[in-house]
């Protein structure tokens, strides 16, 4: 049974930094892709990042790009998310997202994934 387990969420100011970090147990995805995706109160999903397959191409949503860096861990089957230079718009729960058929005109898709974590809250103030 896959089991994504969100970290490091909480409370930071504008301007500061944030790291998360998502651990997968019970499947491996290095032939899939893992993403981390948000959603704001009263809005859709959002797209933030994702890492492909082995050769761990990342792809970025372009109201982050620049500024959040996401990263692999093979050996611990983990990803992070490296938020830099936040925004009080930044302020969402962050989701985890897994699968192992994601093709690449699907990586910035919610639906393409299927497995989830449970979320973790940042929240930026201004």
């Amino acid at each position: 049974q896959v089991q994504l387990v969100e970290s490091g969420g909480g409370l930071v100011q504008a301007g500061g930094s944030v790291r998360l970090s998502c651990a997968a147990s019970g499947g491996t995805f290095i032939n899939g892709a893992m993403a981390w995706f948000r959603q704001a109160p009263g809005k859709e999903r959002e797209f933030v990042s994702a890492v492909w397959r082995r050769a761990g191409n990342t792809y970025y949503g372009d109201s982050i790009r620049g500024r959040f860096t996401m990263s692999r861990d093979n050996a611990k089957n983990a990803v992070h998310l490296q938020m830099n230079s936040v925004k009080p718009e930044d302020t969402a729960v962050y989701y985890c997202a897994a699968g192992s058929g994601v093709i690449l005109s699907s990586v910035r898709t919610a639906a393409a994934y299927n497995y989830w974590g449970q979320g973790t809250q940042v929240t930026v103030s201004s």
